[in-house]
């Protein structure tokens, strides 16, 4: 009977990291680029009272076993790179990548982060910038003359000047990586190498399984709103069915303390 307290207290832990997990989910359901997280549960330890195929007193053997579980945890949350809705926005400097890859974003210390907002701008020394003003990379500068800015889907970054000539500024290249679940987000939608990702492979978009660069577009989160208000309602429900299961165990343990009375 103890048992079951315990195992139902690990119920309602997993329940509430799910439901943090949906949460954030849906806090982040118009944020560019973003990508959903699932929750992944294991479960714990048997206790074997009777083992599958121990030998009887009949020359056989027993076919199922006595087994009784001790709870769930939480065994790790995968972020799911499925590509988000595509939206129309006009703007120049909002690209979307159509397919795999990531853009390169020069953090302060130097380190190099991963993103799939393309949602640039232009900081005070021409530079291609995000939104917190973190270097893309490669560095491009836009010259202070330049009327109007075109990148191909191949990233191939172009102005045309005042005087009607074209200048080629250089190609925004895109990295990929082997296992993108195993990258660690630090927020501002971006995203650092780990071990477990693997080391960058860096390439042109629209070439070698690389996704081909959309100007004007914006790639939205990849959340769908109905999937996880359907996993906020089983959270839910779990939740009050574990509760109530240590419920239960408290009134047989309050039914057994009254035996001698």
């Amino acid at each position: 009977m103890m048992v079951s307290l315990y195992s139902a207290a690990t119920g309602m832990w997993a329940q509430q990291y799910k439901l943090d997990i949906v949460s954030n989910n849906l806090a982040n359901v118009d944020t560019t680029g973003y990508k959903k997280v699932r929750a992944e549960f294991q479960d714990l330890i048997y206790q074997y009272y009777k083992n599958a195929g121990a030998p009887t007193a009949v020359d056989s053997t027993i076919p199922t076993g006595i087994y009784t579980g001790h709870g769930t945890r939480l065994s790790a949350t995968t972020r799911i790179f499925t590509i988000g809705n595509i939206e129309h926005t006009g703007n120049a400097l909002d690209l979307a990548i159509m397919g795999d890859g990531f853009f390169q974003i020069q953090l302060q210390d130097g380190r190099i982060a991963y993103t799939r907002d393309g949602a640039f701008k232009i900081d005070s020394e021409g530079r291609i910038v995000t939104a917190n003003g973190l270097a893309l990379v490669p560095n491009i500068v836009v010259p202070q003359d330049a009327v109007a800015i075109n990148i191909s889907p191949d990233g191939i970054f172009s102005v045309e000047m005042q005087d009607g000539t074209i200048q080629n500024l250089g190609t925004i290249t895109l990295v990929r990586f082997v296992n993108p679940a195993g990258l660690k987000a630090i927020g501002d939608n971006l995203f650092v190498e780990t071990t477990a990702s693997g080391a960058p492979i860096e390439g042109v978009p629209n070439q070698d399984g690389f996704g081909a660069i959309q100007q004007g577009y914006l790639e939205k989160s990849n959340v769908d709103v109905v999937k996880e208000m359907v996993d906020m309602i089983i959270a839910q429900r779990a939740y009050e069915l574990n509760a109530r299961t240590i419920q239960t165990a408290d009134n047989m343990l309050g039914t057994v303390s009254t035996l001698k009375r």
